[in-house]
């Protein structure tokens, strides 16, 4: 495993899905996790979950939609860490099913409001640390959406390739400051965001082997199968990887 030993980490939506396999990936890895969400039950177990396996972890309740909170979220972790912060992951996201002409325009404003405007306002709190220490790791969670079309979800497919662009003019605005900003572009991933996506079909074991279908692997992926690559690119061995969008995503797009 990579290590992460003492390092400063954020991990935003870390109560469930491939955010929680990230915090418990990192806290395995040596990092102290921030376990960031807007569900304060939900982070509160996480927190627990990271404890009982002897990690260190501590829960920053936040919307991430809104610029107080990041902003809040930032000066409370590099205030206890002496104006420290050596990864942030923007992790925090939300779906939508639906066309251009079936998508209303308060839930594109929705999936932007959070998918977009999330990362770039903690992104836009924390980066200031890291450039005056010369170090550090953002890491945004983008999709196979954000660097292909993907039907029927047109309002994701926007954002997610939003992040892989907001990724990448990032990385070459800040490449000589040593900090590193890379994106994730994960293929399907069985998660409970996929699984409530699942329950909007009227049949959703068929739907299933549709989602599966595209993959080379021939299943989904499991959430810690994507925190392996974020163990990576914020650890030191990935010292020269910067402006990548990191494909994991079982041959999905192999085939296209």
């Amino acid at each position: 495993m990579f290590s992460l030993q003492n390092k400063v980490t954020i991990v935003t939506g870390a109560a469930s899905g491939i955010g929680a396999a990230i915090a418990e990936s990192f806290a395995r890895a040596g990092a102290l996790v921030y376990v960031a969400d807007c569900n304060e039950a939900a982070g509160e177990a996480m927190v627990r979950q990271i404890e009982q396996q002897g990690g260190q972890a501590k829960l920053a309740v936040a919307d991430i939609a809104k610029e107080a909170d990041c902003q809040g979220l930032a000066q409370r972790v590099l205030i206890e860490n002496g104006n420290r912060c050596d990864v942030l992951v923007n992790n925090a996201g939300v779906g939508h099913v639906g066309s251009i002409l079936t998508t209303e325009p308060a839930e594109l404003e929705r999936l932007w409001q959070i998918n977009v405007k999330g990362m770039y306002f903690l992104s836009r709190a924390i980066l200031p640390a890291m450039i005056e220490r010369r170090a550090g790791s953002i890491i945004n969670l983008a999709s196979v959406a954000g660097v292909m079309g993907m039907e029927a979800r047109f309002a994701y497919t926007v954002t997610k390739h939003a992040v892989v662009g907001m990724t990448r003019a990032m990385a070459m605005d800040h490449g000589q400051t040593g900090v590193r900003i890379n994106c994730i572009c994960p293929g399907r991933t069985q998660t409970p965001f996929v699984q409530a996506r699942l329950q909007e079909y009227p049949n959703p074991e068929e739907y299933l082997k549709q989602m599966v279908a595209p993959h080379a692997l021939k299943r989904l992926a499991q959430p810690w199968e994507i925190a392996a690559a974020a163990v990576y690119l914020a650890s030191d061995e990935a010292a020269f990887v910067t402006g990548s969008a990191m494909v994991v995503d079982g041959g999905y797009m192999a085939g296209k």
